[in-house]
C-alpha cells in the first residue's frame, strides 16, 4: 500500500503543471521573424522558446537570479567514501556566510553570485555540528547528519517531507524576494554517493555506471564508494515505483530540500537551473513525482561527475556547457544565469523583420 503524502506536499505537486504551449507557439512564430538567419542563435533559440512557456508570455523577463545552497551531512562518509573528512561542511557553511571584503560569503558560489548579481541563501539542512547563530543562516535541520545508508535508511519519510516543505519555504521567499531564476544548490562531504545511489535506483543502473570521483578521490576510494552504493542498493530497502521512498532510503537531507525548492519553483513558475549530479539526483525524483517539473528544468552543463550525462538523458535536458565542474554549491548554475537572461532578452527585445523594416522577414 502507498504511503500518503504530507497533504502540503501532495498540494505542492498538484499544483506543479505544464509549461504554456500557446505561449511556447508565440514565442516560435516570432523567433521566425527576429532580423537574424533562421537559428543563428543556436541553443539560445530553444532555451528562450522554453522560457516563454515557463513565464507564460511570448517575451520572457526573468530578473533576479537566487542561489540556495542547502548543507547537509551523511553517514555513509564514515565509510572513507570521499577525499575530505566531514568536519569541511560545517567550515564551509561557515564560509558561505563569512564577511569578506568583497562582501557576504567567502565561497566559489559567493564569488560567481556577485560577479552575475545572484543572491545567495544558506540552508542548515542537517549539518552534523553545533553551527553558530547568523542572521542569513537558515535553520531546518531536523537530525545531525543522515544515518548510514550502506546499513539502513538514510532517513525516515516523515524527516525527508520535512526538509522537501524547508526547501519549498525557502523557494517561496527567494521569489517572493524578487528571484526568477533559481539555483538549488548543496553542500555535504560524500553527498555524491547517496546522489549515485539514487540514480542507479532510479534509472536502473550499475553503480560502476553512476559513481564517480566526487571530490576527486583515487582508485581505492572510488572502490570503497562503489561498494558503498552497491551495499545500499542490496539492502532492497526502497522500490522505483515509490520515488519518495527511494529519497528516503537512499539519499539526504540536504537533497530533499533541493527537491522542495524545484517543485515551489515550478508550481511559482520561475526557472529551474541544475547545476550538477547531486542536484539531478533530487531532479530525478522530483520529475517521477511530478512529470511536469521537467518543463521548469535548465540544465547549466555536464558536470564531470560520470552518471550525470545518464540523468541528463533521463531528464531530457541539454547542458549549455562542459567545463568540466564538479564543486556543487550550485557554482554551474549561477554562471549559467546570464545564458538564460540572454536568451529571453534576444526574444524579447530583438526586432521582427518587420519592425524594423529590414527585407528577409518570412
Amino acid at each position: 500500500m502507498t504511503t500518503p503524502l504530507h497533504p502540503d506536499l501532495a498540494a505542492l505537486i498538484a499544483a506543479t503543471g505544464p509549461a504554456d504551449p500557446a505561449a511556447m507557439r508565440s514565442a516560435r512564430e516570432r523567433q521566425a521573424q527576429l532580423t537574424k538567419p533562421t537559428g543563428a542563435l543556436g541553443d539560445l533559440e530553444e532555451l528562450a522558446v522554453r522560457l516563454a512557456g515557463v513565464f507564460r508570455t511570448e517575451k520572457p523577463w526573468p530578473r533576479g537570479v537566487a542561489v540556495l545552497v542547502a548543507a547537509g551531512d551523511h553517514g555513509v562518509a564514515a565509510g572513507g567514501v570521499s577525499a575530505y573528512p566531514p568536519e569541511v561542511t560545517p567550515a564551509m557553511v561557515a564560509n558561505f556566510l563569512a564577511d569578506t571584503d568583497a562582501g557576504p560569503g567567502g565561497a566559489a558560489v559567493n564569488a560567481i553570485a556577485r560577479t552575475v548579481g545572484a543572491r545567495v541563501y544558506v540552508m542548515d539542512a542537517g549539518v552534523n555540528a553545533e553551527l553558530p547563530g547568523h542572521p542569513r543562516l537558515v535553520r531546518a535541520a531536523v537530525r545531525r547528519g543522515t544515518r548510514d545508508l550502506r546499513r539502513e535508511p538514510a532517513m525516515t519519510r516523515e524527516e525527508t517531507e520535512a526538509l522537501i516543505l524547508a526547501g519549498a519555504a525557502l523557494a517561496r521567499r527567494a521569489t517572493q524576494e524578487g528571484a526568477d531564476l533559481l539555483v538549488p544548490g548543496e553542500m555535504g562531504i560524500g553527498n555524491t554517493t547517496p546522489a549515485a545511489a539514487l540514480t542507479a535506483r532510479l534509472l536502473d543502473l550499475d553503480p560502476v555506471e553512476v559513481t564517480g570521483r566526487g571530490t576527486g578521490v583515487d582508485d581505492e576510494t572510488l572502490a570503497r564508494k562503489v561498494g558503498a552504493v552497491r551495499e545500499a542498493l542490496g539492502r532492497n530497502g526502497s522500490d522505483p515505483s515509490d520515488p519518495l521512498g527511494v529519497l528516503a532510503d537512499l539519499g539526504g537531507y540536504e537533497i530533499a530540500a533541493m527537491l522542495g525548492m524545484m517543485l515551489q519553483a515550478a508550481a511559482s513558475r520561475r526557472a529551474v537551473i541544475l547545476d550538477g549530479f547531486v542536484e539531478g539526483s533530487a531532479a530525478l525524483v522530483g520529475v517521477a513525482l511530478a512529470p511536469h517539473l521537467r518543463d521548469f528544468l535548465f540544465a547549466a552543463g555536464e558536470c564531470a561527475e560520470i552518471g550525470h550525462a545518464a540523468q541528463l538523458a533521463h531528464l531530457g535536458l541539454k547542458p549549455m556547457f562542459r567545463l568540466g565542474l564538479r564543486l556543487g554549491e550550485g557554482t554551474g548554475g549561477v554562471l549559467a544565469a546570464p545564458l538564460l537572461l540572454s536568451a529571453a532578452a534576444t526574444l524579447r527585445e530583438m526586432r521582427t523583420f518587420a519592425e524594423a523594416g529590414v527585407p528577409g522577414g518570412v
